[in-house]
């Protein structure tokens, strides 16, 4: 998608934009070129073994076990104290989720205030109520990850969920996740769970018996953060505790609007996320660079584009 294709809302330059900075990347084989110019800014832990990070990136090698969720949790727990004014959480390719630049993510990231987490174009946030277990023969576009080698969880989502993410007995309606686990947040936002609390997540969802490098609790996991983060915008406790409003104030689906993927589906492309309406409540202060409403075929180009990344990256695991 050329950048004549975007809509671009400028940074309010009122905020603050002196905040340290740190990109955290979850590195398995995919080559980093991209993060080059990034390079100060970047913590690297990779788990494959081969495309290992090359100066001027640096890294960190850990075991490959738990998916992006242990690397996420594993820096949380060992850098508490020292972590960066806002992290921008990422995987070693972003570009089958996010259409728009390193230095365009930076910027938004720049901007999350606390207590919020923000997420970036083309996709919607995803609906999640698969609270007895993710039912992977239901959706054809998910083969590659149920036909892996696995190690299931004996607990449903629901009780890891009251037990670690709620801590409440009540069972949600739904919540709203990031697909891919690329988000942005600031420290007091992390800091509002205890370093503890960290740990025995880290313990229960991928040490000891999860200590696999494709366990279920990966995939719960990616569905659980924003819930963790934010739980009052991102749990929808029932059918009624939904938005009247579209989007929220990050330019998101809002409570309970989340994109479901149609079960059969043989592509998980999930929705393209678009510009707002212009009754919508959008702060000038985010940057979103998205398809217009009107451009149906720059909406199809990022599709097959994004289609083919799908492709290419289920390939090179193989």
């Amino acid at each position: 998608m050329s950048s004549s294709d975007r809509r671009l809302v400028v940074v309010n330059p009122t905020r603050p934009t002196d905040l340290e900075f740190e990109i955290v990347v979850a590195h398995y084989n995919e080559p980093l070129a991209w993060l080059n110019e990034h390079y100060l800014d970047c913590c690297i832990y990779s788990k494959g073994k081969k495309n290992a990070p090359n100066l001027p990136l640096s890294f960190t090698p850990l075991p490959n076990i738990g998916r992006e969720g242990h690397t996420f949790l594993y820096h949380i727990v060992s850098r508490y104290d020292e972590l960066a004014d806002v992290t921008l959480f990422l995987q070693g390719r972003i570009d089958d989720h996010v259409n728009i630049s390193l230095d365009e993510m930076k910027q938004i990231s720049l901007q999350t205030p606390p207590g919020e987490v923000t997420t970036f174009p083309f996709r919607e946030l995803e609906r999640f109520d698969y609270w007895g277990g993710i039912p992977w023969d239901k959706y054809p576009c998910w083969k590659r990850w149920s036909a892996m080698d696995s190690r299931k969880m004996k607990e449903t989502p629901i009780e890891l969920f009251q037990k670690y993410i709620s801590e409440t007995n009540d069972v949600p309606e739904a919540i709203g996740f990031a697909p891919g686990a690329i988000f942005a947040v600031r420290k007091e936002t992390i800091r509002k769970h205890s370093k503890d609390y960290y740990q025995r997540l880290l313990e229960k969802m991928f040490l000891g018996d999860m200590a696999h490098p494709n366990p279920e609790t990966g995939h719960y996991m990616e569905r659980f953060w924003l819930a963790m983060f934010n739980p009052e915008e991102y749990v929808q406790w029932s059918k009624y505790d939904i938005s009247y409003s579209e989007r929220n104030d990050a330019g998101q689906l809002a409570k309970g609007r989340w994109y479901r993927i149609p079960t059969g589906s043989a592509t998980d492309l999930g929705a393209a996320r678009r510009g707002p309406e212009p009754s919508s409540p959008i702060p000038t202060w985010m940057v979103r660079s998205t398809a217009p409403e009107s451009d149906s075929s720059s909406l199809e180009e990022t599709l097959v584009v994004v289609e083919r990344a799908t492709k290419s990256l289920d390939e090179e695991r193989s």
